[in-house]
This record gives structure tokens, sequence and C-alpha cells, in this order.
């Protein structure tokens, strides 16, 4: 008998290797088309072109329909990076170095999407399809938490790409009540149903797309884009915010109160700058929001300031700078304390002329809690200024602007922004 087992172990062996090379192949032929498709659906949803976004919602099926935990990593990954393919070059500007550190930054900031999603991916009993039974709902259920998890603090510092940056084009001004049927339509993405409801999600698409318009700009604002490049922020002569001053008042014409400059535009914030411009303002009845920097021993705030020739005062503290290039806190852990602050849930509103704005600069335009923060506080407009001088080169500028207008327009709210490259 013993004899017997061992004259058949090869031929055993050889036909269970060949069982799990066959099912093996099998996996491969689906799991490549899903990461290519996945691949080319961040590519195209975060091109910068605000009606490109719905795009996004595909992902949840393709995550849906990997037949095992790696093509979930792997489709993960490949949406992720293809969305923020912009982060290479970004940094090779921003340190004037070469592409090895700004690949580095992009694959290891890929890891926390793609991990969260690989490790809430469940996969299908044999020879049911995605979203079958009860392991559609957990399906559904899974992919909720994976989308939270990636919407707020902690893992959310770096949630770029959230799919439900798209609700503003599929649901404009349907406010929260779009925000649930976006959620909602998100985890039947991952069920059997998902063809009917990428149907029904493509109609509202076409029926926005041919409706669109681009929000208002707030009653008596004005953004004011410069071109200055990495010399930002970084003059702080006094013929430097002279000419600054010149280019505001030039700018603001007889109707806007309020002019937006870009994030930075007044570099480091002192006394002696806010009475430089609201000496150059006066005769005028403008107020201007500018970005700048208010450093004390352990670090500096990124703000947003309000000058006007009666007063100058701080208006808003960034949540959010942006990690590794602003944001350091293991300096901070170390004692070196010299980076940006995060006043990660601090003044999510800030107050002027009578009205509540949501502030969200730069880096804060591409994450979903931000937002989602001020709306909580009912806003009257959004303000959002930025420094892109580093993205050239890049689609980042683009998908900055694109995700700002589909906030505003799902909120109804109008919006200014102010960009310097």
């Amino acid at each position: 008998m013993i004899v017997g087992i061992l004259d058949r172990f090869p031929k055993l062996a050889f036909s269970a290797w060949r069982g799990r090379s066959s099912h093996s192949i099998h996996n491969w032929r689906r799991s490549c088309p899903l990461i290519a498709v996945s691949f080319a659906c961040g590519w195209i949803a975060w091109s910068g072109h605000v009606l490109a976004l719905p795009i996004a919602v595909l992902f949840p099926a393709l995550w849906a329909m990997s037949p095992s935990r790696l093509t979930a990593l792997l489709v993960s990954a490949g949406y992720f990076l293809a969305a923020s393919r912009g982060l290479p070059q970004g940094v090779a500007n921003f340190y004037a170095a070469d592409l090895w550190p700004g690949l580095l930054l992009w694959a290891a900031a890929s890891l926390s999407f793609s991990c969260v999603h690989a490790a809430f991916w469940k996969g299908q009993p044999e020879g049911k399809s995605p979203g079958e039974g009860r392991t559609g709902m957990a399906m559904a259920a899974r992919y909720q938490v994976a989308a939270t998890l990636m919407g707020l603090p902690p893992l959310g510092i770096t949630g770029w790409a959230h799919p439900l940056t798209a609700t503003g084009v599929l649901f404009p001004e349907w406010g929260w009540w779009g925000l649930v049927a976006m959620t909602a339509s998100l985890a039947m993405m991952t069920s059997r149903y998902w063809p009917a409801v990428a149907i029904v999600l493509g109609g509202f698409w076409l029926w926005s797309a041919a409706s669109w318009t681009s929000p208002d700009i707030p009653e008596g604002w004005k953004g004011v884009d410069l071109e200055q490049g990495e010399k930002l922020g970084r003059d702080g002569s006094l013929a430097y915010h002279r000419d600054l001053i010149a280019t505001v008042r030039a700018a603001a014409g007889e109707k806007p109160r309020f002019i937006v400059l870009p994030e930075s535009a007044l570099g480091f914030w002192t006394p002696t700058v806010a009475r430089l411009w609201s000496q150059g303002l006066r005769g005028s009845e403008l107020t201007v929001i500018a970005g700048a920097a208010v450093i004390d021993p352990g670090g500096y705030d990124n703000v947003m300031v309000a000058v006007s020739a009666e007063e100058a005062q701080i208006l808003y503290r960034e949540r959010m700078p942006v990690p590794v290039s602003m944001w350091q806190p293991w300096r901070a852990w170390a004692g070196q304390g010299d980076g940006a602050r995060a006043n990660l849930l601090g003044n999510p509103v800030m107050e002027i002329g009578g009205q509540k704005i949501a502030a969200l600069i730069c880096y804060e335009q591409l994450l979903l809690w931000p937002v989602l923060q001020s709306m909580l506080h009912s806003p009257t407009a959004i303000v959002a200024p930025g420094n892109g001088w580093w993205t050239a080169g890049t689609s980042i500028v683009a998908i900055q602007d694109a995700s700002v207008t589909a906030w505003a327009k799902l909120f109804g709210l109008p919006v200014v922004t102010a960009f310097n490259t």
C-alpha cells in the first residue's frame, strides 16, 4: 500500500502543481486588465479637467473585481500612482534635485492608499460574481471603511484622489444629500449591480456636462494670480511690497472690496509688513486677503491675513501643510521644530465682512476632510489660494482647481482662487 502511494505521489504532486499553475495563470489573465484599467481610470479622472472627475467612480468596481488580495493591492496602487503622477516632477522642482527623491516619495505615498484597500478587500466564493449574496454586502461595507479611513486623519493626510471629490460634478448643488447619494453609489459599485449603477451615474454625468457652468465669484471679491515663481514671498524688501501693493490697486478697479493674493505672497508676517501694507492701502476701501508665514522659535504657521487701511489681522492658520516639504513633525520630536505646524481641526472657517468663508490653502484642496469640516459650518463662499511654482510641467495646479470647483458646485457656493506659478 505504501509502495503504491509512493508510486502515485509524483503524479499527484504534478497534478496539484498544474492545477495551481493553471489557477494562477487564470487569475493573472483577469488581473492584468483590471490593473491597466485602474491605472487609466486614475490618469484620466485626475487630469485637471473637472468634468473628468467622475471616471474615478469606476475604481471601487475594479477593486471589488480583483481575484486576489495581491491584485486588489496592485489595482489600488495603479489608480493612486496614476492620479498622483505629477508628484515626482514636483518634488524634483521643489528641491532642485533629480527625480529619484520624488519617485521614492511617490511610491511611499501610495502605500497607505493601496495597503488600506488591500487589507479590506474580501475574496469572492468560487464561481460567484463580485457583490453576490452576503459577500457583496460585506464588500460594500469594507469599501466604505477603507474610503472613510482614507478621507479622515491620520491616513487622510495623504488621501489624495478620493472618488467622493467627483460628487459635485454628478450632483451639483445637492449639498450633503449629494454626498449621501455618492457614498451609496460608490458602495453599490462594489456589488453585482455595478453596471446598472454606472449607467445611472453616467446619465447624471451627461446631464451635468450638458448644463455645466463654472461657480460664480463672490460679489465684491477678486483673485489676483501672480507669475513670480519661487521668488514669491522670499523677497522682503520695501521695493517688493510696494510693487505688490501697486499690482493690487491696479487690479482692484472700482468694484471689488476684497482682493485675494496667493499663498506666501507677503512672505514673513511682521508688524513692519502690516504697517507698510496699511499705509499702502490708505485712501481705498480695499481689504487684501493674502498668504504669509508667522514664525516663532517652535516653527511657523502658514496663514492667511487680512489687511486694510484701518487694520491687519490673521484670519486663518493652515490645517494641513504639505507633508515632508513643509510639515515635518519628526523634527519637532527631535527638538529641532522649524517646520510648518498642522492646525489639524482648527479654524475651519474664517470670518470677514460679516461672512463665513471656507479657506483652503494649496495642499488642503487635494484632501477630503478639510473641505467637509468647513462645510459643516455653512460658509457663504470658498477662498482657495495656492503657490504652485514647483508644479511646473505637471497638472497639479489644474487638479487643485478642478477639486475646488467640484466642491463649490456641490454646495452651490461661489469661489475665488489666486495662484502663483
